[in-house]
């Protein structure tokens, strides 16, 4: 009669965290800690947010620079604007003090993030779905390709963006100068 022994247990990998998390341990508040060091989640979604900002930048310029072949095409209306060479300049630079209101608005952004301000990577997060959502829709509701010239590079940005500032240290840091009180519990002195 032969007696089998258990295989040895390994021990868990050191800084692994498991596949799965009881949500009881991921909805835990994070402790208040003002001098933590910045993660690189927080480095890396800012960049992604500049990244994204110099895309518009680049956007913006191609479309300064080929503003006249755009207006030549006969598809292209302006609805509310003039179509002599005044009203179509007027609209280039609406578009562009537009464009240019929202690079700067995301710079901003991206500054506030960087310096762990909560709200301003909540709403870069609100921004980056909204954007995705958009992308999504567009190509099952209306068949728009995703292609690199068009939407890959900004839905990548996106998604990325989404990924590092959802992250756990990302999101420690963001609320690292906020005071949680624990509430007292009975018959513990």
């Amino acid at each position: 009669m032969s007696t089998s022994t258990p295989p040895p247990e390994h021990p868990p990998a050191p800084n692994k965290r498991p596949a799965f998390e009881l949500p009881g341990r991921l909805l835990k508040p994070t402790g208040y800690d003002p001098d933590m060091p910045r993660p690189a989640t927080i480095i890396a979604g800012t960049a992604l947010v500049l990244l994204r900002v110099v895309a518009g930048v680049v956007v913006l310029g191609s479309l300064a620079i080929g503003w006249e072949g755009i207006i030549a095409d006969p598809d292209i209306v302006l609805d509310g604007f003039d179509p002599s060479p005044e009203g179509t300049h007027a609209a280039l630079w609406f578009l562009l003090a537009a464009g240019g209101t929202v690079l700067l608005m995301d710079l901003l952004l991206a500054i506030l993030v960087y310096r762990g301000h909560n709200w301003a990577r909540v709403v870069v997060m609100v921004i980056a779905v909204g954007s995705i959502s958009t992308s999504f829709f567009a190509w099952w509701v209306q068949g728009q390709e995703i292609t690199l010239d068009s939407t890959f590079v900004s839905l990548s940005l996106d998604i990325l963006v989404l990924l590092a500032l959802s992250s756990r240290s990302a999101a420690a840091y963001a609320r690292r100068n906020e005071h949680r009180w624990e509430p007292v519990q009975a018959g513990v002195s």
